[in-house]
């Protein structure tokens, strides 16, 4: 009954390539989670009457913080030797190689930088509207993901299992397609924290939804691993892999923060 139900993918991650010139889901996704995102912080501001121009902003420093930060994300946690002998390689993201723990830390960092030149708002007032469109994003990438048969889930005989054909490493038998569990968790997740700011829209207490969002999408992220096969070699001895132990800070924090704004 499984193999009758089982999904053979073989999407082919180019959506046009035209000489030099390939436009690729992945990279169409990826930008479609900024954009969306932009759209939903545009709201965010409306509501909260302030100019939108700040959005303007805020998009530009949020794309490159995150972009440089989950490029050295991946070069320092996952595979540090490689680049250490080739450091122009750490320039050609578009050969892949992007976490997002380092994206996470790259935004935090940058919109520091921010809120120091702006500071209509406070430091965590502003990240807090953030996060949302940010878990939004976070589903969009994950469908890239898919499309690039790429972040491949164990074996399994559950009847929703994927072949993909498209990677020559993984395409035997069928797998978790744990991106698609990813992307679903992050658009429950956005539409819980959309959800939770409407409700408490004018109470909402500096910190409580960054606390939420690092909880909410890093507690998936470490229980999503446990359904993908390691993705670099020196993960394989490792009872928790790289994933779930950059995870585990970010969940303190996020339970840290969230009580302290609790107990504001």
């Amino acid at each position: 009954m499984n193999d009758l139900l089982t999904i053979i993918w073989n999407a082919d991650p180019e959506i046009i390539s035209l000489g030099i010139f390939k436009a690729r889901w992945y990279g169409l996704l990826f930008g479609t989670g900024y954009i969306v995102g932009y759209y939903i912080l545009c709201n965010i501001y409306k509501r909260e009457n302030i100019s939108i121009k700040e959005v303007d902003t805020i998009f530009i420093y949020t794309a490159i913080g995150g972009i440089v930060g989950a490029r050295l994300g991946h070069v320092l946690f996952y595979d540090f030797q490689k680049y250490l002998q080739n450091p122009i390689e750490i320039l050609y993201i578009w050969h892949g190689g992007l976490a997002s723990h380092g994206g996470a830390a790259g935004i935090l960092i940058i919109m520091y930088f921010y809120w120091k030149k702006r500071k209509y708002k406070s430091y965590l007032w502003i990240i807090d509207r953030m996060v949302i469109p940010i878990a939004l994003a976070g589903m969009f990438i994950r469908f890239g993901n898919f499309f690039n048969s790429e972040i491949i889930g164990k074996p399994t005989n559950l009847p929703w299992g994927v072949i993909f054909a498209g990677n020559p490493f993984f395409s035997h038998v069928p797998r978790h397609p744990s991106q698609l569990y990813e992307a679903f968790s992050y658009l429950a997740i956005f539409i819980f924290l959309w959800k939770y700011y409407l409700r408490n829209f004018g109470k909402i207490k500096d910190g409580s939804l960054l606390g939420l969002f690092l909880v909410l999408i890093f507690a998936t992220r470490f229980v999503l691993e446990f359904t993908k096969e390691n993705q670099v070699d020196f993960e394989s001895g490792m009872m928790l892999n790289m994933g779930q132990l950059l995870s585990i800070p970010l969940i303190l924090a996020g339970i840290f923060l969230f009580y302290r704004a609790s107990k504001t």
